[in-house]
């Protein structure tokens, strides 16, 4: 019997190794990209910061619980906007770090186009990009 052992990995590591899978998007890219159709925004910010802070026009909120569920093409439970395994997604969270995580959870799915905003929603709304209540 063989024992296969594992490092343990801290957060820090994992983010790093996560991002190098994929290029991660600046706040102006990302408005550009969704203001062309080329992206699809996609907030998981909980529903006490969307209150706190707003919501980016257009953006899809999707709670982080149910990403996946809603946005797998082939998925029952899927949201009208994921047509494809090809559909280029920004996922937004506060600051930048659990969106890392979501979209590394998307390319599993074959969501291969997935990335993240760089310092999240605040750094969107830093950029005096727009924001509603």
């Amino acid at each position: 019997m063989s024992a296969h052992i594992q490092k343990q990995v801290g957060i820090d590591e994992l983010l790093e190794r996560v991002r190098d899978g994929y290029e991660r998007i600046e706040a102006q890219d990302a408005y550009d990209a969704a203001q062309t159709g080329e992206a699809l925004l996609v907030d998981t910010r909980y529903a006490a910061l969307r209150e706190r802070d707003g919501l980016i026009p257009g953006a899809l909120v999707v709670e982080r619980n149910e990403l996946e569920w809603r946005l797998d093409p082939q998925g029952s439970h899927r949201a009208p906007e994921a047509t494809s395994h090809d559909l280029r997604i920004v996922v937004i969270c506060n600051e930048g770090y659990a969106s890392s995580l979501a979209a590394a959870s998307l390319h599993q799915l074959g969501l291969h186009r997935a990335t993240d905003l760089v310092g999240g929603f605040q750094a969107w709304k830093a950029a005096g990009l727009p924001v509603t209540s």
